[in-house]
């Protein structure tokens, strides 16, 4: 009976070893992902400080992920898809920062106001739906093209239909008009 109960104790005692190391091995990762994007936020502020002091760009971190907001215009000409020259420089800042992710993702976010598309492009964009899919997918192409690898990249289009301000001035449309790059874990 002594010999059972000291087989159980040493066992129990073998298991409590056995979680707090795991417990141990899941704290330093956690703060490994901590100090990781604390210094990927840093970078991307010192590298788009030009463009957040002029309200273009806001980078944002947020619990477990990190989301850099770039207004439209300074990616795209007016009523544009395709990424201009100034936007091709901006995403040259962005792209360092989202090398060698290790467990993350990269998630392109297209947003629009809710102003129809304009007629002359309504053939090619039906509506903003398709308008910031291909918008989201041009970034996406753009990082791709700095380096950044292709199976930590995807890109999705929510239209009209996530605005952060109202539609019903210029002011709050062009807030609207934006795409976000967002940084999370990739088991999300």
């Amino acid at each position: 009976m002594k010999l059972r109960v000291s087989v159980v104790l040493v066992m129990m005692s073998l298991l409590a070893g056995c979680a707090s190391q795991q417990q141990h091995q899941q704290e330093v990762q956690q703060n490994q992902q901590l100090l990781y994007m604390n210094e990927t936020y840093e970078n991307l502020n010192h590298n788009l400080e030009t463009e957040v002091k002029s309200d273009q760009v806001e980078v944002k971190q947020l619990k477990d992920r990190l989301q850099v907001t770039l207004v439209n215009e300074i990616l795209f000409p007016e009523g544009g898809w395709e990424v201009g020259p100034h936007g091709i420089e901006v995403l040259m800042k962005v792209a360092p920062s989202l090398e060698n992710l290790n467990g993350k993702i990269i998630v392109v976010q297209g947003f629009t106001d809710n102003l129809p598309v304009d007629e002359a492009l309504r053939a090619r964009f039906p509506t903003n739906w398709e308008l910031s899919a291909s918008r989201a997918t041009n970034v996406v192409r753009h990082l791709q093209a700095q380096g950044i690898d292709p199976a930590t990249l995807a890109a999705e289009a929510f239209g009209e239909y996530h605005p952060i301000a109202p539609n019903d001035t210029p002011e709050g449309r062009r807030k609207n008009r934006r795409i976000n790059i967002v940084i999370e874990d990739a088991a999300m």
